[in-house]
């Protein structure tokens, strides 16, 4: 896997993302979006949003906006006719019975090219029981050595419901288009400890999938490489400067923009899962 290459995709193409995203977020992700050399749209608004979603490269449908999943599925399926990836962040998924139900209308009404989320939401997605810790893993989903072999097989059983990719963020990320599996290493704690790590996360998957259409799992393995190496090189300046979360997150930004598609595949830690 080329993470250079895609990167550099990215650069040289600057892929338009719509993202409906919540508004906790909302300005880092389009911030990363342009950091990383995309362009980034929030349009929402059901009036314009099938025409939004169909100009853009990709879409991006942050579960986190509950109440914009009428706009998501707007978007989501006006993407799908034109043939652009849409990308879901099952926020909270398993929390509420409102969480649990539109993540189900959602998932029959679009075709999404990648599912993004932690441990605990894609679990609930896969298995549709209740889950998590607000929108934090729960602590009985964290993804370990141990817990990695049924962490991958929920993985792979939503990839074969949905035709999606599946990606779980956590210590190791875990990423398969239910055949193929692959685990990046990257990444550091400090990206837990603020808010819309997550999310930027989704919405970089959104600018790769865009740069790289009709190759999902390349593109989500990409996004998670580049945020991971990101993360580690902002947290080598929090502990060289003693500071702290809010200064690690514009770090974490920083990092983005200035990451290098050289930099990108000396540091990725990516393996192949064989079990």
């Amino acid at each position: 896997m080329n993470f250079a290459s895609a990167l550099t995709l990215v650069r040289q193409r600057a892929p338009l993302v719509d993202c409906i995203t919540n508004m906790v977020t909302v300005n880092d992700c389009a911030n990363v979006l342009l950091a990383v050399g995309g362009s980034p749209t929030m349009a929402s608004d059901p009036r314009e949003v099938a025409e939004t979603a169909a100009a853009a490269a990709a879409l991006v449908c942050n579960l986190g906006a509950i109440d914009k999943v009428e706009s998501m599925i707007l978007g989501g399926q006006s993407a799908n006719h034109a043939g652009r990836p849409v990308v879901f962040d099952p926020v909270g998924a398993g929390n509420t019975a409102l969480r649990r139900g539109e993540s189900a209308r959602l998932l029959e009404n679009v075709r999404f090219a990648v599912i993004r989320g932690n441990a605990s939401e894609i679990r609930a997605l896969a298995r549709h029981h209740a889950g998590g810790s607000g929108v934090d893993v729960s602590e009985a989903d964290r993804i370990t050595e141990k817990t990695l072999p049924q962490t991958v097989d929920a993985a792979r059983a939503l990839a074969g419901q949905t035709g999606a990719v599946v990606a779980v963020s956590g210590p190791i990320d875990v990423l398969t288009d239910g055949e193929t599996t692959y685990l990046l290493r990257n990444g550091c704690a400090t990206m837990s400890r603020i808010t819309g790590s997550g999310c930027m996360l989704t919405a970089l998957m959104g600018a790769f999938c865009g740069a790289m259409p009709g190759e999902p799992l390349s593109a989500a393995c990409a996004a998670a490489a580049a945020m991971g190496v990101a993360g580690e090189v902002a947290e080598a300046k929090r502990l060289a400067h003693g500071t702290g979360s809010a200064t690690f997150r514009t770090d974490l930004i920083d990092a983005v923009f200035n990451l290098t598609p050289a930099q990108l595949e000396a540091a990725a830690r990516c393996e192949r899962y064989s079990g």
